[in-house]
């Protein structure tokens, strides 16, 4: 599988890649938190990591670490405007639970571990 961009995620990140020198793309994983298991982590990334493994969307690469990424494999990243307020969505198969404010997930590889 993959991670994928939507047009509109490519092009906010490109412009985050613009104004922000010496970075590769977007960092993009997991860590625990709340109460259902882990929360997303972004940023971007100024280097590789020796266990990332590196997606390309419309020439925007995609940093994800070996931890991450059974939790985010497959996710669609997109960036939604409504109104005054914009922000990342991410579409991840791979969910089976989130907790009831939505800031915490987990997924089947989770429950498996």
């Amino acid at each position: 599988m993959a991670i994928t961009l939507t047009p509109a995620a490519a092009a906010r990140i490109r412009k985050y890649l613009a104004e922000t020198p010496g970075t590769l793309g977007l960092r993009f994983g997991v860590r625990k938190s709340g109460c259902t298991g882990f929360a997303y982590v972004v940023d971007m990334a100024t280097a590789a990591g020796p266990d990332d493994t590196v997606f390309e969307t419309d020439g925007v690469k995609v940093f994800v670490d070996a931890h991450s990424l059974p939790q985010v494999d497959g996710t669609e990243i997109d960036f939604v405007s409504q109104g005054l307020n914009q922000q990342f969505v991410f579409r991840n198969p791979n969910i089976e639970d989130e907790c009831g404010c939505g800031e915490s997930f987990s997924t089947k590889a989770d429950r498996a571990a």
